[in-house]
């Protein structure tokens, strides 16, 4: 079974590419983004699980890229990487819809533990949607014609 897919956002070019590697050995399917720019715009071409975002950034921060996330309505999760110094950030950066997050430098098998458990998060949430889509055609059998119109004969 393939690992989550990732999209690792962070300025400091050595450190996406070194933990880019560190996750893949681990059975991650990693992308590496070095801008909020750049992070949205492989978002908005493709599907991730989690997102690990920095949150100091030149240009587009940590915090405005994560509502640009929200904004898109995509099924992923956002794990927040912060220094030491910028715990209220990463509290502001919860409060606006991340996942969870860690302090920089971070171990490995730490990172590994909150991408599962955020990757267990978004599942649910799938799950969640594709029952009340269910729902919606159960409760209302006329839907599903709007979903699958009849042929005319």
């Amino acid at each position: 079974m393939l690992g989550a897919k990732i999209l690792l956002v962070d300025d400091e070019v050595v450190f996406t590419e070194n933990m880019s590697k560190l996750l893949s050995s681990r059975g991650y399917r990693v992308a590496t983004a070095n801008s909020g720019d750049e992070a949205i715009r492989n978002l908005e071409r493709e599907n991730f699980d989690v997102v690990v975002l920095d949150l100091k950034m030149p240009g587009m921060d940590g915090l405005t890229t994560l509502k640009e996330i929200k904004k898109l309505d995509l099924f992923t999760e956002t794990l927040i990487l912060t220094g030491h110094g910028s715990i209220d950030s990463a509290l502001d950066a919860i409060k606006l819809g991340a996942y969870d997050y860690l302090t920089k430098p971070c171990e490995i098998d730490e990172l590994v533990a909150k991408i599962e458990g955020a990757w267990g998060k978004k599942d649910e949430e799938v799950k969640k949607d594709i029952q009340e889509k269910i729902q919606k055609v159960v409760e209302s059998p006329s839907s599903v014609f709007d979903v699958f119109p009849r042929e005319k004969k």
